[in-house]
């Protein structure tokens, strides 16, 4: 990237805008044993950076869940949902972050969440005005950390992938990202963090978006992947 900095900028949004592990994990745990399935330990981050599509399988196949994943989809979609109605966990300087760079750069978001939540979020947050374009990864072939979500955001944007800022905090979405071609900016996940291989991909490792201004993603812009 050159040092003009990026031509887009593309947050994650699970774990970098909204505090949503939590939530998803024990939404998903509840289905589970509520239906007479198996919650396996290491079932949360197994399912970390999973399409829609490819964790509602996985609820089927491993957790024993007896439902289609199409229903099981839509049964966590609808617990999640009526948590963030309640009150939405945003993380310190989501806000803040977002609306200062979107007066800069053209903002998208790259998301394994389902498009009902994607759009639930940033309208309670009041900040879908601020994205040109929301991709979620049930929109994709594969979830992270294939890099397609971040390749069709790129696209949909209308910028080279290697010409965008991504903002990450799990170790399928940087190792995402990084695999797009992007540049990366961590502020990795305190309950589950990347691994240090995956960290070792980003250009930048924050400790909270508070630290995210345009400064430093012209800055992190202007460095090289190499």
């Amino acid at each position: 990237m050159s040092p003009s900095g990026p031509e887009g900028v593309v947050f994650d949004l699970d774990g970098v805008l909204v505090d949503s592990e939590s939530v998803w994990d024990e939404a998903r745990r509840q289905l589970t044993e509520e239906t007479g399935g198996q919650w396996h330990p290491d079932a949360t981050r197994e399912m970390m950076g999973m399409s829609s599509i490819e964790w509602s399988r996985y609820m089927h196949e491993r957790l024993d869940v007896p439902m289609a994943p199409e229903e099981i989809s839509e049964a966590v979609v609808e617990r999640v949902a009526a948590i963030y109605r309640k009150r939405l966990p945003l993380l310190p300087g989501a806000v803040e972050a977002v609306r200062s760079l979107s007066e800069r750069w053209p903002l998208a978001v790259a998301s394994s969440s389902n498009r009902p939540v994607i759009d639930l979020v940033l309208e309670l947050a009041v900040i879908a005005d601020a994205f040109a374009v929301t991709v979620s990864s049930e929109e994709v072939g594969r979830g992270k950390p294939a890099p397609d979500v971040y390749l069709e955001a790129a696209r949909r944007l209308g910028v080279a992938p290697d010409r965008c800022l991504a903002i990450e905090d799990s170790a399928s979405g940087i190792r995402a990202a990084d695999a797009a071609g992007m540049t990366v900016i961590a502020v990795p996940n305190r309950e589950f963090p990347p691994d240090p291989e995956s960290l070792r991909q980003a250009a930048k490792v924050l400790i909270s978006l508070e630290e995210l201004t345009p400064e430093l993603v012209l800055e992190v812009g202007g460095t090289s992947r190499d």
